[in-house]
């Protein structure tokens, strides 16, 4: 139930930033990909230790904060799960071309939710490359427990190493 309250409180944020945002260039939009790996060694057959996730997200940036909405898709495998896992999460951004975020995700995966959160923490480079063309380049560390796809408790955090291209508008 937890869950799905902040899972609301994520879409209703998503809405009322792209209604209200001005074509200002503080909205923007972009697809990326995470390779990530855990801190510790999983001994449990059929759980990935690494892997790559894809990741597409909105960001709404007008001044030195601003907020991100993403949603990321892992295979099959991640954390134990039988099916693909996607994980919507939420950023708040502070900085500039050097930035740093803390944010908050869930999991969805074989059509349910998960009932624990994950917390991010992340350091990026966010680079204009052409006018109102972006590339972010980041590494987070989750603090996450995977005991939802698995029988067994497993307890790691994650390490990602990002990029995304995003579009400014």
């Amino acid at each position: 139930m937890k869950t799905n309250r902040w899972m609301t409180l994520l879409c209703t944020s998503l809405l009322v930033l792209a209604a209200g945002a001005r074509a200002d260039g503080a909205r923007r939009l972009g697809v990326g990909v995470h390779y990530w790996t855990t801190v510790d060694d999983v001994s449990i057959d059929n759980v990935d230790e690494d892997g790559v996730a894809w990741i597409a997200s909105f960001q709404y940036w007008p001044t030195l904060v601003g907020v991100e909405l993403a949603v990321e898709s892992f295979e099959s495998g991640f954390a134990g799960a039988g099916e693909e896992v996607y994980q919507p999460q939420a950023f708040v951004l502070v900085g500039g071309a050097i930035y740093g975020a803390a944010g908050i995700g869930g999991y969805y995966s074989d059509g349910e939710w998960s009932g624990d959160s994950f917390y991010v923490l992340r350091a990026g480079l966010n680079l204009e490359l052409l006018p109102r063309l972006y590339l972010d380049i980041n590494g987070n560390y989750r603090f996450e427990e995977w005991s939802e796809f698995e029988t067994a408790d497993i307890t790691t955090d994650t390490v990602t190493l990002g990029a995304a291209a995003r579009l400014a508008f």
